[in-house]
């Protein structure tokens, strides 16, 4: 699953329409780029490590994360806000019992600024229709085997609400700072596709 990317029609249809834009002097190649460049501007997985690893040390943090992540995202110096409008971001925290998965059925929204540009896969016709049918033999393909009673929680974002999952803190982290608790945490592991 990981290694496939079958969004290349999407990829052709934005630049034609990237191209229609421009061929009809809507915008300029240059400002498409130096949007695009201004949105991905500090959009890093990094920013969701860091955010997992201050609710794994910080219970009054995880608590109004898990409440209201859009309110809680400035204590950490990060907003949901910079696109056309701003979005609802909802955190959901993985248990011994339930694990989460994110997805997204329609196109491939997800929150850029905080988990950095999406995966190819990601964006794949598989990945957004299989994780849905069959979450359990997705996240194996990933690497991911989980007990038969966990419960899987698969999430669809949408354009106007996002979702991150904050994974379980690894065992025997116990005194680890911020910083370090934050460099185990990956990209996959905020969409679910990984422990971790």
């Amino acid at each position: 699953m990981s290694g496939e990317h079958t969004s290349a029609p999407v990829a052709a249809r934005v630049r034609r329409l990237e191209e229609r834009l421009i061929g009809a002097g809507v915008v300029a190649q240059e400002q498409l780029d130096a949007s695009l460049a201004a949105m991905l501007k500090g959009a890093s997985p990094v920013n969701g490590a860091r955010i997992a690893a201050r609710a794994w040390t910080d219970a009054g943090f995880r608590e109004r994360l898990l409440t209201d992540a859009n309110a809680a995202l400035p204590e950490v110096g990060l907003s949901m806000a910079g696109g056309i409008q701003e979005q609802r971001l909802k955190v959901v925290e993985n248990t011994a019992t339930t694990h989460h998965v994110l997805v997204c059925t329609l196109c491939s929204c997800y929150p850029v600024g905080l988990l950095g540009p999406s995966p190819s896969w990601y964006k794949s016709e598989a990945y957004r229709s299989r994780v849905v049918r069959e979450p359990r033999a997705v996240l194996a393909e990933f690497g991911l085997v989980l007990p038969d009673d966990t419960a899987i929680t698969v999430w669809d974002s949408s354009a106007e609400s996002r979702y991150m999952v904050l994974p379980r803190r690894p065992d025997d982290t116990a005194g680890w700072s911020e910083p370090e608790l934050a460099a185990l945490v990956t990209c996959e592991g905020l969409i679910g596709t990984a422990a971790v």
